[in-house]
């Protein structure tokens, strides 16, 4: 009599792709490389993402089960399928909103696979228990508890029920003050529309209010778009409002370092860039201080330091010292402006020398810049702010006698142009008061390189236009004292004007 041995269950495979391999369902990863970018194609998800984490796969093929007009589809009873457990606090959710959160998901595909021994058998179960029958028919669903904990800060309790409320209404008002703990609780969510959501309605809400901690927040998260949305901000409002609001004191030094270091930074002049920074390190140190202090105050702070070295010097400033690398002290020409750096003993002595000295050159050379090779991290910047309301903006600029007219015009509701050109010191305005402390050149010509750029504001997204790097020689007469580029116009912007200024820069190196 023979004996037969009970064969072995076989392992139920699974056919993915059209080239007919096979894979077992209950194992995410086997090693099988071709068949896991199949089966990602398949169910149209990322395949770097499924390596990282291959419960992504998981939860994708039992979304799969849930069509698009099902997860929107009013509940048409108020019984939940779902218990979840966070903050303290039970919700009760149902499995076709559920699913819009990946986090949610794998919740519940964790505790489907642990407490059934065929958990897709069992959603599809779960899933007839939603579909509309007859009251007799109908039988209630086991529910479901997941819990989750949470231990990021800025997700409270009314962010998250707000978060959830979302999974059932896509329309929920979000207001500017919830707006950071929402974006909280939908990335700890994996809720993507929603994050999205929160992303786009803060790019839309900087202000100096909100720009430290929106920036925090895309850092924290890792929302590229959101930091670039708030440096790009900062590069064109530190100067003219961070400068003037106590916010100034919120912002992180590294996203100021950032912005300092920028091409597309935007000041009236390098004077006001440093009356700024100096404003930003006053506010470090006095965090008592509620208003902003004048700058005669200010000044008075750093001229009370002992004079035995610099404050840079000190310890306090060591760590300040990245930051005013930044600063292109040699554009500073005015002598009133260059007298206030010495007294208040901030910089090193040999930083005040080396300025210096490039002034005495430039000076002894007829107002040649020789020490300037590099127009986008050595010119000499001068900027102007033009708002809705101007129809012609225009300021007087002076560097080593020689005085140039920065001017913006309206053309009609939805065009700008702004250029500049050389004026002779005979016919400024105030030829007294401008000439008083400064020398005046007589020179007919001058050969300058300069950049004009201009940024403005088009569909919630700062946009730069901007002149190629242009070298011309500026007569006194038309039409040699235009600037080129455009005509005679330098730069052309054909864009609806928003509420927000327009930022007008020149950058200007002579040689």
């Amino acid at each position: 009599m023979k004996m037969l041995k009970p064969h072995r269950p076989r392992l139920e495979r699974r056919v993915v792709g059209s080239t007919n391999r096979w894979r077992l369902p209950r194992e995410p990863f086997s090693g099988d490389l071709l068949a896991l970018s199949q089966m990602c194609k398949a169910v149209s998800i990322d395949f770097d993402e499924v390596l990282k984490n291959p419960d992504r796969l998981c939860v994708s093929q039992i979304q799969k089960y849930f069509p698009g007009n099902m997860k929107k589809k009013a509940i048409q009873s108020g019984e939940a399928d779902v218990i979840l457990e966070c903050l303290g606090f039970t919700w009760e959710l149902h499995q076709p909103q559920l699913f819009q959160s990946d986090t949610l998901a794998k919740l519940y595909v964790m505790a489907l696979a642990r407490d059934s021994a065929n958990p897709e058998k069992e959603l599809q179960k779960l899933l007839r228990a939603q579909l509309p029958r007859k009251t007799k028919e109908q039988h209630p669903a086991k529910k479901m508890i997941i819990s989750l904990k949470i231990n990021d800060p800025l997700v409270t309790k009314a962010a998250f029920a707000t978060a959830l409320k979302n999974l059932y209404m896509h329309e929920v008002t979000l207001s500017a003050d919830d707006v950071l703990g929402v974006l909280a609780a939908a990335h700890v969510l994996q809720f993507r529309s929603l994050f999205q959501r929160c992303v786009t309605m803060m790019m839309n809400g900087l202000t100096p209010s909100t720009i430290k901690n929106f920036y925090v927040a895309g850092c924290k998260y890792k929302e590229e778009l959101l930091t670039t949305a708030c440096e790009r901000w900062m590069e064109m409002n530190l100067v003219p409002l961070m400068g003037t609001q106590i916010h100034l004191r919120k912002i992180p030094q590294e996203l100021l370092h950032k912005v300092l270091r920028s091409p597309r930074l935007f000041t009236f002049s390098e004077f006001h860039l440093l009356k700024t920074l100096l404003l930003w390190v006053y506010l470090q140190l006095n965090n008592k201080t509620q208003t902003i202090p004048t700058y005669e105050t200010v000044l008075a702070f750093f001229r009370s330091f002992p004079e035995k070295c610099s404050f840079l010097d000190r310890d306090v400033g060591q760590n300040l010292m990245q930051l005013f690398l930044c600063l292109r002290l040699h554009g500073i020409t005015k002598g009133k402006d260059l007298e206030e750096l010495r007294r208040i003993n901030f910089f090193p002595e040999s930083w005040l020398l080396r300025a210096t000295a490039y002034h005495y050159h430039a000076l002894e050379s007829g107002g040649d810049m020789a020490h300037v090779n590099n127009l986008s991290t050595q010119a000499v910047r001068f900027g102007l702010l033009f708002t809705q309301e101007y129809t012609t903006h225009s300021k007087m600029i002076a560097i080593y006698g020689f005085f140039f007219e920065i001017k913006g015009i309206k053309h009609g509701t939805t065009s700008y142009s702004f250029h500049m050109q050389r004026i002779r010191h005979t016919d400024l305005e105030f030829p007294s008061l401008v000439c008083e402390h400064g020398p005046i050149s007589l020179r007919a010509e001058r050969l300058v390189t300069y950049e004009i750029r201009a940024q403005t504001p088009v569909g919630g997204k700062w946009q730069e236009f901007r002149t190629n790097q242009i070298t011309q020689k500026f007569g006194l007469g038309k039409p040699s004292c235009k600037s080129h580029g455009g005509g005679h116009t330098g730069v052309k912007i054909h864009q609806a004007f928003s509420e927000e200024p327009m930022g007008f820069s020149f950058f200007h190196w002579s040689t």
